[in-house]
């Protein structure tokens, strides 16, 4: 989220080629990048298929043969999305994490998208991050990334209430069309009652003390890819990574084991499971850091409190993002439907969470 991140001088550049990709006749943009990238495919062999999971942008896969093993990803970004995110910190965060050996290559950035290398696996479902050896697995890769020193002797801070305060200003105060319009006034909270939760979070969860370090900001379901064969998760899309407070990109993960299409607030991880979790991270974060593995019940105790607060922000993040997308996003996705569950929740979770108490 942060500007600064230092990209390393062995990272390999990435080329800017003049294209733009038009995502309703996506082919012949999509045949002149592959004709850069890869110039010994013939363009009557290439074969596109589209990836659908995605609520910002538009996913293609280009590749040749009858298996898919060399595939190169085509993302054309979402109408308007530069509101919400920052196109060059994404590519300075993908570099990053590609030196770190935590995210698949960047290949080049076109008008309006990236080109990338597609990674072997399995986009999760939610029941799969609850399950042995999954979870495991992606609470150490998270302390992985967590780890990353990436600011170049800058300290690191969190822009996370400078970006919600933005999103903020761009919320629609209506809508053209008369239902939805009369939908946003009816279930989501007015721009008053939303100031004023703002400043609650930002007074309440920026003094527990949770560390800065580099984020993925989005690790839901579909952007972890688990290889069963070789035993490991990655993750994927890092369009909102960048320097946060560690405890939200965990509480915000969270939250993802609701899903997105089916959304379940019931799924959200219980206490129990939560400390198996987070036993799992600090063990890795602390390895990655130097700091040996052994872990406090009072360690645990402290990031079980500052995740379930922080938990409260990403809903609350989500929520203006998808007011925003409501009014932008060309997907065919219920945005407001969205934003209501997800301030809904916001709500239904605050009593709760903001009763816990950091141990003595």
């Amino acid at each position: 989220m942060a500007s600064y991140i230092h990209v390393p001088d062995e990272a390999p550049a990435v080329p800017k080629i003049d294209v733009t990709v038009d995502e309703n006749d996506y082919r012949p943009g999509a045949l002149k990048l592959m004709k850069e990238l890869r110039p010994s495919w013939r363009p009557f062999e290439i074969k596109m298929k589209f990836f659908t999971d995605g609520i910002t942008n538009k996913l293609l896969g280009c590749y040749v043969g009858a298996t898919m093993q060399d595939v190169v990803l085509v993302r054309i970004y979402g109408n308007k999305t530069e509101l919400l995110i920052d196109r060059e910190n994404e590519v300075k965060g993908f570099r990053v994490l590609h030196a770190h050996c935590c995210a698949p290559r960047l290949y080049c950035t076109f008008n309006n998208g990236l080109c990338y290398e597609f990674l072997q696996g399995t986009a999760l479902e939610p029941e799969h991050i609850r399950s042995q050896p999954v979870f495991r697995l992606i609470a150490r890769q998270l302390a992985r990334y967590h780890a990353i020193h990436a600011h170049n002797g800058w300290l690191p801070q969190s822009d996370l209430w400078l970006k919600m305060g933005k999103y903020f200003t761009l919320i629609p105060k209506s809508f053209k069309d008369p239902e939805q319009n009369a939908r946003l006034s009816r279930e989501v909270p007015s721009a008053r009652s939303l100031r004023e939760e703002l400043l609650w979070l930002q007074q309440s969860l920026s003094v527990l003390g949770s560390p800065v370090v580099l984020c993925h900001n989005d690790l839901l379901c579909k952007n972890i890819i688990y290889n069963q064969k070789e035993g490991n998760v990655k993750f994927i899309d890092y369009e909102y990574t960048g320097y946060n407070y560690q405890a939200y990109d965990i509480g915000n993960h969270f939250n993802e084991f609701a899903g997105l299409n089916e959304v379940d607030y019931s799924h959200y991880p219980g206490r129990d499971f939560q400390l198996q979790w987070l036993h799992s991270y600090l063990e890795a974060y602390k390895e990655h850091k130097g700091q040996g593995s052994a872990v406090t019940d009072r360690e645990v105790e402290s990031l079980y409190v500052q995740v379930n607060q922080f938990a409260l922000a990403s809903h609350f993040f989500w929520g203006l993002w998808a007011l925003i997308q409501a009014r932008f996003s060309t997907i065919d996705f219920d945005f407001l439907g969205y934003a209501v569950l997800r301030f809904n929740q916001y709500f239904k979770m605050k009593p709760e969470a903001a009763a816990l108490k950091l141990p003595e």
